[in-house]
């Protein structure tokens, strides 16, 4: 017998929201995982907020939509909102009730900002890899190291001299004007963005074009190729290597040896020399153009070193990801602490992603 085709739904529905969420969602292992995070942040919460006023959005749902919004690609704060208002699988992960009224926009991007003040991002990094189940798939003693530029909130045309002299755009008329750079010597030393001052003029290599960037930074360990660390810097030559030396450094205060991968980029003989100061073997991709390499056969000849060059390739997967699906690729912050928190925030997104599947695999 064919159903009716009725259109009027009931006034009341007594079906739990927990129900209407299948028990082998993928949402289900990240949300137990992210919750057991921000337990063990509950004294940091509690020292960003005032104990008088109105109370404002949890942190805790706050992040969770946050989480989403990588996971889904969702472009903007508004169409965050708008999906939560209707969408009964965000409600139920961030902690909200069927008619509980969704937050403003607007609201919402001023209660983010204020977890930037905590450096949140990373504490929440560590509150998911220190969780027991997690940390037993982690390796002490092989990492590898990389980079990746991520692109400012600022045009080309926002790259204007320091001291003020500037030349009037070409024809066109409106807000957006043209502007003709060729044949202009532009320099950090003599211009800067008007649009975000920390961004930084960069190319990736030769016959790259050079954009206003930054430098994102990660540590992944090697045996499930699961981020670690993660930070950004402004763009410079020498960025890489500071970064990698800041972050391998916490993991190198042990008497047994450690390797760190990376590639060419990163073989520089002070660099080098550095790393075995700390105890840690450069497994450093060789550079041979026109020069000679810091890493030599006592490095090279190990089977271990072929290893670390194959695996160190997987932090690609991770800086893609982040990059094209948590819409990192060009920011949507500006400032080096705001884009900073943000690139980390989506390293944590990365691993949630991952680890369900990692911690189903038997051992």
């Amino acid at each position: 017998m064919r159903g009716g085709d009725a259109r009027s739904g009931a006034l009341f529905s007594y079906v739990d929201l927990e129900a209407r969420v299948g028990k082998s969602h993928p949402l289900r292992a990240i949300r137990e995982l992210v919750n057991e995070a921000l337990s063990s942040l509950e004294k940091e919460f509690s020292a960003l907020y005032s104990p008088m006023g109105r109370p404002s959005i949890p942190p805790e749902k706050l992040l969770r939509a946050m989480l989403l919004q990588a996971f889904y690609s969702i472009r903007s704060e508004r169409q965050l909102m708008e999906r939560l208002e209707f969408d009964l699988l965000f409600r139920w992960f961030v902690g909200l009730g069927v008619d509980d009224p969704v937050w403003d926009h607007s609201v919402f991007s001023k209660n983010r900002d204020r977890l930037l003040a905590g450096d949140i991002a990373v504490k929440f990094l560590n509150a998911t890899l220190e969780q027991p189940r997690v940390k037993r798939l982690l390796s002490t003693d092989h990492f590898s190291v990389d980079g990746t530029l991520i692109q400012a909130w600022a045009s080309m045309k926002s790259f204007k001299p320091k001291n003020g002299v500037d030349e009037p755009p070409s024809e066109g008329g409106g807000r957006n004007k043209e502007a003709d750079f060729h044949g202009e010597k532009r320099s950090n030393e003599t211009h800067a963005s008007t649009t975000d001052p920390e961004a930084r003029l960069y190319r990736k290599g030769r016959g790259k074009e050079a954009k206003l960037c930054f430098i994102g930074h990660a540590l992944m360990e090697n045996r499930h190729a699961l981020f670690v660390d993660a930070c950004l810097t402004p763009a410079d030559g020498h960025a890489e290597r500071m970064a990698a030396l800041h972050m391998i450094e916490p993991h190198a205060d042990r008497s047994q040896t450690i390797t760190l991968g990376a590639d060419k980029a990163y073989d520089a003989e002070d660099f080098v020399n550095e790393l075995r100061a700390m105890k840690v073997t450069p497994h450093v991709a060789q550079n041979t153009s026109g020069r000679a390499s810091a890493i030599d056969a006592r490095t090279t000849r190990h089977a271990g070193y072929a290893v670390s060059q194959r695996i160190r390739k997987k932090i690609e997967e991770g800086f893609g990801w982040i990059k094209t699906v948590a819409g990192q690729e060009q920011t949507k912050f500006r400032g080096c602490e705001r884009v900073g928190w943000a690139f980390t925030f989506a390293a944590v997104a990365y691993n949630l992603v991952r680890l369900p599947k990692l911690m189903a695999a038997p051992a």
